[in-house]
């Protein structure tokens, strides 16, 4: 049975990177050289989407 949830932590490299835990990586099968939407609010957060996600959204506002 495939996980709906998951917490953990991730330190932040000398070069300002973070590792995401392989059990999101695999949970949001997400691969070497993936791209990555950064959502930040500085109130709320920040949040992380696969950039692929939103292919279907950009391809039904931009039809070919």
């Amino acid at each position: 049975m495939e996980k709906e949830k998951f917490i953990g932590i991730s330190k932040v490299g000398e070069k300002g990177q973070i590792v995401i835990p392989k059990e999101a990586r695999d949970m949001f099968d997400i691969k070497q050289g993936d791209s990555i939407i950064v959502f930040c609010d500085k109130s709320r957060g920040i949040g992380l989407l696969k950039a692929d996600a939103i292919e279907d959204l950009a391809d039904k506002v931009f039809p070919k």
